[in-house]
Parts: structure tokens; sequence; C-alpha cells
């Protein structure tokens, strides 16, 4: 006996539907694993640093791709549901929304989480044991100063690695773009 495909398609279809929709764990599960890979990833990434979050190199790039590749199936448990992905979703962005709630009500959490300014340099002397601290080079400081405008640490008054992993370069009086103004 003939059967079109279609007919195959139609009988099968009501199964994809079914398997699209339906979970292979209670909603609770994918809570459960959203909050312990949230936090395990958010550690892992103020351990190495907010240069490194800050500004992404392109391997730093595909670190995090790769890392949340990693992380993936240890978010959902191997469920492929459209309903898994929506509680995972939802549940990452609550956490999120839930850590930055934290942070704006408490400096203690600030700090731990986001961190501190870390000064880079002052009154034109850089200060190596910070930029040890945070694993940055002086090609990558001469770099952010250059971009500032500035030739070098003695035209500069203050020099900042922010929270967001950005260089703030504040020149001394009379420095303007490596120019000395009279």
């Amino acid at each position: 006996m003939f059967t079109s495909p279609l007919a195959d398609v139609a009988a099968t279809a009501p199964s994809i539907w079914a398997n699209m929709w339906t979970p292979d764990f209670p909603w609770w599960h994918f809570v459960l694993r959203g909050f312990v890979i949230y936090f395990f990833v958010l550690i892992l990434l103020r351990i190495t640093g907010k240069r490194q979050v800050g500004q992404l190199a392109p391997f730093d790039l595909v670190l995090l791709l790769v890392l949340s590749n990693a992380v993936q199936n240890a978010m959902n448990g191997g469920d492929n549901s459209v309903t898994g992905g929506i509680v995972s979703a939802c549940t990452l962005v609550g956490l999120n929304y839930f850590v930055g709630y934290l942070t704006f009500k408490s400096k203690f959490l600030e700090a731990l989480i986001e961190g501190r300014p870390v000064v880079l340099i002052h009154n034109g002397v850089t200060n190596h044991r910070n930029m040890n601290c945070v694993r940055m080079t002086m090609h990558e400081l001469n770099a952010a100063l250059r971009e500032a405008g500035c030739c070098g640490a003695h035209e500069v008054q203050l020099a900042v690695l922010e929270n967001s992993g950005n260089i703030t370069v504040i020149p001394k009086h009379g420095h303007q773009n490596g120019e000395t103004l009279p």
C-alpha cells in the first residue's frame, strides 16, 4: 500500500508538537540549574578581572562564546523543549535584575560583585603594584593614555581602571592632546 509523505508528517505532527512544549524536568529544575550556573559564571568572570570583561580581545570573545556553550547543557539538563528554554531564560533575566538591584542597594555587594575602581597613575607616577593586581601591561596602559591624548604617564593627573573595564584618564593641567599649553 502506498502512503504519501504528507500522511507521514501529519501522523507525527502531534508528537512533534507535544515534544516541543513538554519539558523533560519540572520547572523548578530549570530555575535551580539557572541559579547555580548564573552564580558560577558570575564568580568565574569576577575572578578573571574587570579589565578582561570590559576590553574583550578576540580570544576573550571566543572564551565567552565557548563558555556559554559549555554551560548550556548544565542549565537545561539535555532538555530541548521550548518551555524549558523559556523558564531558563526567565530565570537568568530575573537573576540579573535581582543582582543588579542588590548591588544598587548594598555597597558591600556592589564591591564584591563589581569591584572597585583601581588607580593606575596618580600625579604622573604609575602604580605598578595595582597594574600587577589587575594584570595590565604597560603596553595596554600606554595605549589608553595615547587614546586620551597623552604621550605618557608624566602628563597624567589620574588614570583609573573603572569597574566597567574602561580606563579614565585625566590629564594634568596644561596638557591637552599631548601638547603643553601656556
